[in-house]
């Protein structure tokens, strides 16, 4: 038998190549593998975007960051996106709509582990004067004081609607001033003069340039939201998935929740 002793070598160098570009990430097997997609809500997108560079850096994992909000009806919405059958590995949403991720399919049983806990915050346009909102009455008066009013289409806003304005008996005088934020942060809506106060979690409204953060709700109107994460069942790479959930529950990850304005909701180990 003949042998082409050339043509074998470029076969075994294609492979050779084929294989390391498949490490690399390169090719749709190395990519499913080596990457971590994950789809966060707002309340936690800032703080997975600052600890992503030092997972990858120790893991060798590359994290990929999609946003949309927990609920609502927006298309980039984390429901709208898995309904689609979007690319994820695991998602990072409202703990209650996440359970009803799990009821649909949609993420794995017990998967969920709660990241952190959001409070409610409002912000005005820079340069504004900051409302006084220390006590139930205060909020009552600077809502009713305020021209226009912005909230979000997720967790806290549904609370704003469905709740919040109801409590304080002013549901008739804001609501038709007020406006729901699909597809972008309350504080940009604010920043830029379309709603001169916006009310969303506090770690979303802190990072928007343009805007001046007034503080927490009080206690006596505050509802905390619980941020979870939980691996998709068409997840490519559970193991990177659980790899990063477990690192975003560390004590490495402490420091850089609080900064951005949330409560970790874990036992740091």
């Amino acid at each position: 038998m003949q042998i082409n002793f050339p043509r074998r070598r470029a076969v075994l160098a294609a492979i050779a190549l084929s294989a390391a570009l498949a490490a690399c990430g390169h090719l749709p097997g190395g990519a499913q593998k080596n990457t971590v997609t994950v789809i966060s809500s707002g309340g936690f997108a800032s703080s997975v975007e600052a600890l992503a560079p030092q997972f990858e850096k120790q893991s060798g994992y590359q994290v990929d960051i999609i946003h949309g909000s927990s609920m609502g009806g927006a298309t980039d919405s984390i429901p709208a996106r898995l309904d689609r059958q979007e690319p994820a590995d695991m998602v990072i949403l409202a703990r209650k709509s996440l359970d009803q991720l799990v009821d649909k399919g949609q993420v794995v049983k017990d998967s969920q582990v709660d990241l952190v806990r959001s409070l409610i915050g409002i912000s005005v346009q820079k340069g504004a004067a900051k409302p006084d909102i220390s006590s139930a009455d205060a909020v009552k008066r600077a809502l009713l004081a305020a021209p226009s009013i912005a909230y979000s289409a997720s967790a806290s806003g549904t609370y704003y609607e469905k709740e919040l304005i109801k409590k304080l008996g002013i549901q008739a005088q804001v609501k038709p001033k007020s406006k729901r934020i699909v597809s972008e942060r309350v504080g940009a809506v604010v920043a830029r003069g379309d709603a001169a106060l916006g009310l969303q979690q506090v770690s979303e409204l802190l990072p928007i340039k343009g805007a001046d953060y007034v503080g927490v709700l009080p206690p006596a109107l505050q509802k905390a939201t619980i941020f979870s994460a939980g691996v998709t069942t068409h997840a490519r790479n559970p193991q990177g998935a659980n790899e990063l959930i477990k690192y975003l529950t560390s004590a490495a990850a402490v420091e850089t929740i609080k900064k951005n304005g949330l409560e970790p909701a874990f036992s740091a180990k």
